[in-house]
This record gives C-alpha cells, sequence and structure tokens, in this order.
C-alpha cells in the first residue's frame, strides 16, 4: 500500500520548507534510509531520508519551491500503484489550508499599485509655486490670463517682471519668462538615457526566519545600549605572547570570549532570558556567535564555554563558522544560546550596535581595534583601542546591571592575565 510521506518538521521555528534536491526521481525504488532529498529550512540544508520502502511513485514538490510542513512531499509504493486519490485528498487539504491566505490575495494589486502614488506630485509645485498668485496677495499685479497660463505652466509670478502699466505682469510676460534654474536642470536631464530595471531573488527560508525572529526581537524587546572603550594594548601584546607557544592560533575574538564567560560569571544577571511569566537566570552559559553567510546571518552556538581555554574556544569558533557557511550544522549546534557575541572587527567597523537574539537578553556588538592618539600619564601617545555596545532587554536588565558588566569586561581585557585566573 502506498504511503503518503508530508514535509517534515526539521526545526522549532519551522513552518515551510524548500527542497534544494531531488536525489531519487519518480520510478526509482528506494529503501529506508536512502538519501531521497535535501530540504532547506529556516536555519539549515538537511538530508531527508527514504522513511518507507517502494518505488518513489509521486513527488509533490519541484526543486527550488517551498511547501507548509505537513504537505505532501512524496508518496512511495508498489510499482504500478494508482496514487491519484491520494494525491487529489492532499491537494484538497492544501486548497483548504490556503483559504484563508486566497481571501487575503486582493490586497496585493493594491501594495504593486503603491509605487504609482507619486502621480500627482508634479501638481503640487505650480500649486505651491503659484501660491503668491492669489487674489489677496495685492504685491504682486497680472492679468487674469496672465495668472491663469502662469498657474498652467507651473510658472512662480513672483520671479517674472511685468512689462505692463505700472509693471503688471501681462500675457506677454508669461509667454517670454524663461526660468534659469529649471531651464538647465531640464537640458541635463533630457540628456541622459538609461533604463530602469531591477532584480528580485527569492527569500530563502533562512532569510524568512531571520527577518521574522529579528523583528520580533527588535520590536517586543525594549533594546537599551551601553557602549565603552576598551584599552587594548596590553590584550594585544598578550595574543603575540600566547600565539607564539599555542598550538591554534588565537583570534582577537577568541580573548573578547573568554572575557566575556568570565565576566558572565561574575554577573549571571546578564546571562538570562525573559519567559513571559518569569525571568530565567542560567546557571551554564552558552555563547552563541554570530557568523556572516551568504543568505543572511546563522548563530552557532559554543556550550558551556567558561569551562573551555582559549585553544578550546578557537578550533570549537573555527570548525564551527566553517560548518555554518557550509550549511552543515546540526539543529542542536544552533540552539541554546544564553548569551551571543556579534564581531565586526574584522570588516573594519568601529562601533555598531546589535538586535537582541532570542531568548538571550543581551548581545555584545565588537568593533575593530584601532590605533588612535592617547593620554597616558599625562602625555599623549598611540594606543590601541576597541569600542564594544551592549545591548539589553529592558525587561530583564536594568542599566546598571549592564554597566557593571561592561565594566568587568573591560577590567579583564585590559589586564587579560585576570582572564587566565
Amino acid at each position: 500500500m502506498a504511503e503518503v510521506i508530508q514535509m517534515p518538521l526539521l526545526s522549532d521555528t519551522m513552518t515551510e520548507g524548500v527542497v534544494a534536491a531531488w536525489h531519487k526521481k519518480v520510478g526509482d525504488s528506494v529503501v529506508i534510509g536512502d538519501l531521497l532529498a535535501e530540504i532547506e529550512t529556516d536555519k539549515a540544508t538537511m538530508d531527508f531520508e527514504a522513511p518507507a520502502k517502494g518505488v518513489l511513485l509521486h513527488v509533490g514538490v519541484a526543486e527550488g519551491d517551498a511547501i507548509p510542513v505537513g504537505s505532501l512531499l512524496a508518496i512511495i509504493g508498489n510499482k504500478g500503484e494508482d496514487v491519484a486519490e491520494l494525491v487529489k485528498n492532499a491537494a484538497s487539504g492544501a486548497s483548504t489550508a490556503a483559504a484563508p491566505a486566497a481571501q487575503e490575495a486582493p490586497a496585493a494589486p493594491a501594495e504593486a499599485s503603491a509605487p504609482a502614488a507619486p502621480v500627482p506630485a508634479p501638481e503640487v509645485a505650480p500649486v505651491a509655486t503659484n501660491g503668491v498668485s492669489t487674489p489677496s496677495d495685492d504685491r504682486i499685479k497680472a492679468s487674469p490670463l496672465a495668472k491663469a497660463m502662469a498657474k498652467e505652466k507651473g510658472i512662480n509670478l513672483g520671479q517674472v517682471s511685468g512689462t505692463g502699466e505700472h509693471g503688471r505682469i501681462i500675457k506677454r510676460d508669461i509667454e517670454n519668462f524663461k526660468a534659469p534654474a529649471v531651464g538647465v536642470a531640464t537640458t541635463q536631464i533630457a540628456a541622459v538615457v538609461g533604463e530602469e530595471s531591477y532584480e528580485e531573488v527569492k527569500l530563502s527560508q533562512m532569510r524568512k526566519t531571520i527577518a521574522k525572529r529579528l523583528g520580533e526581537s527588535k520590536f517586543q524587546a525594549p533594546h537599551f545600549y551601553l557602549t565603552m572603550e576598551i584599552d587594548m594594548d596590553r590584550a594585544v601584546a598578550a595574543r603575540k605572547s600566547i600565539n607564539e607557544v599555542a598550538e591554534a592560533k588565537i583570534s582577537f575574538n577568541v580573548i573578547v570570549m573568554k572575557a566575556v564567560t568570565a565576566a558572565l560569571r561574575m554577573h549571571p544577571k546578564v546571562n538570562a532570558s525573559w519567559t513571559g511569566n518569569a525571568i530565567r537566570y542560567n546557571h551554564h552559559i552558552h555563547l552563541g556567535m554570530a557568523v556572516a553567510v551568504d543568505e543572511g546571518l546563522v548563530v552557532p552556538v559554543i556550550k558551556f564555554a567558561d569551562a573551555k581555554g582559549m585553544v578550546a574556544l578557537a578550533n570549537e569558533s573555527r570548525d564551527l563558522a566553517l560548518r555554518a557557511r557550509d550549511k552543515k550544522l546540526g539543529l542542536d549546534e544552533m540552539q541554546g544560546n544564553t548569551f551571543t557575541i556579534s564581531n565586526l572587527g574584522m570588516f573594519g567597523i568601529e562601533e555598531f550596535t546589535a538586535i537582541i537574539n532570542p531568548p538571550d537578553a543581551c548581545i555584545l556588538a565588537v568593533g575593530a581595534i584601532r590605533q588612535v592618539p592617547v593620554v597616558k600619564d599625562g602625555a599623549i601617545v598611540p594606543g590601541n583601542t576597541m569600542k564594544v555596545t551592549l545591548s539589553c532587554d529592558h525587561r530583564v536588565v536594568d542599566g546598571a546591571v549592564g554597566s557593571a558588566f561592561l565594566k568587568t569586561l573591560k577590567e579583564l581585557l585590559e589586564e587579560p592575565v585576570r582572564i587566565l585566573l
């Protein structure tokens, strides 16, 4: 008997999936465990194995298309088995589910026509420029015909010199009027020949989820921001010394991670989240690290980061970042974060604010290390500084709590030997 295979729920936030590739075609024999397809979720592209044995009789979605979770993905059964009724039933169920959306469909043309809204704009300028020619304004004298012609041509009567009796503006003054600024602009625009064009790229599941989650975070969690400048001279020197003997190259990001986990241990109220009915203070530290990928941003999680040394943090963060870019992370490796770091220093960004990554209560934005003039012992000398900004959910973390955390982080990075204690 044929078995209907539905689009599986492959992540806790997944609502639909895209078939990135089919590895079997209709008519192929399959056994349980065969690679049937690659499915793109909101978090990663995952292999989907055949859950049944038989022949692939029907596929419910073409490569590159998306269907909701629970919709018909494929049918596996005996060779030659009639599955028309199963396909029809599945299609009926999908149509019923889509009915509410269909009722809203007429709204789309209204949105599509939105760009046409500016069309009436050219009428605005003539009205504004001709305001001085209203009958109530006795400072400008013009014949009724001249006023009508000026309004039609969008000419400001205040810019026209009248040649009629007592300086009155008459018909020939409007006909002979030339506005140099307008004329030059018109000539320049007319000389430009071009073609308007654009490209629309279909949203991936990952991009949809990034937009949804960050929108929810930004507008549901009341953000506030705390920025601090840190003297990185000793951290620069410490990194150089560590890399002379370390088994793996230690980046500044790893040093920041180590300092952050130490600071979180001393300020557990920052290592928290809002649940709706309570504030959860986490006793463990799972550190999220924002990684840029082609389709947006993913946040792999280093579990129990405070218990790991710099070499372990360097190796694990490098491995997670590489696999994140290849979409090879497991779901468990992208869940459970209690605090997140976003570092754009490698791109030369000096300072920025980051949107909180749920369910965390805070995220730390790390800028570039810059060599700038600083004052030390009353003298101006070259120094290395770095700015960090802590984004806080005000429902969980107050200003004093966030400030105390940053103060400790600053002290640890300015005296990096304390990180190892």
